[in-house]
Formats: structure tokens, sequence, C-alpha cells
């Protein structure tokens, strides 16, 4: 098994959402997510992660985000320990970056 692990920028990100093609997971704590997260994500909290429950549906990219990239790296080695096949991209920069770029959260 392979996995590679690649850094995302929110633009790159914005179109995948908006084609269809990324299978978004937030790993914030729940009431992070409540406040603010991006639409279509789902909500896999670090303190709770189980990577070998984690399966993007087929033909989707399977992208990771927290707030600022730190959480996300750690799901990201997680995933690995559990033998994700595959890619698994990271937001660079999170949530922060996201917000940055202008681009919309859901509360």
């Amino acid at each position: 098994m392979t996995v590679t692990i690649e850094m995302v920028e929110p633009a790159t990100l914005r179109q995948w959402i908006a084609d269809g093609s990324a299978y978004v997971v937030d790993v914030r704590e729940p009431q992070e997510w409540a406040a603010e997260h991006i639409e279509g994500s789902v909500s896999a909290p670090l303190s709770q992660f189980d990577g070998t429950a984690l399966t993007p549906p087929q033909g989707q990219r399977l992208v990771l985000h927290c707030r600022s990239g730190v959480r996300c790296g750690m799901a990201a080695e997680r995933l690995e320990a559990a033998g994700h096949d595959g890619k698994i991209h990271r937001l660079r920069g999170g949530l922060l970056a996201w917000q940055e770029a202008g681009l919309p959260t859901r509360s």
C-alpha cells in the first residue's frame, strides 16, 4: 500500500467542491465545526478519529482540514497507519487560509 499526502490550495479545493470531486473531512472538534465550517464538509474530530472508518465515496478526492493545518497532519498520519491506500490531500493553511482567500463558510 502506498500513501501520498499532498497539500491543496483553498482555490483548488473550492473548485473540487464545486465539481463534486472532493470529500472534505474537518478534523476540528464538534463545537468548532458547529460554529463555522466549509459547506459540504463532514465532521470527524481528531479526538475520536478512526483511520479505519474513513472511506471517501468512489471517485472523490479525500481532503482533510482543520483550523491551521496541524491537526489534519495528525489525521493523515493516522490514516496512513491504518493502511489507507492512495492520496490524502490536506488543505494548506486550514480554515484560516480558506477564510483569508475570501471563501465562504457555514455555521
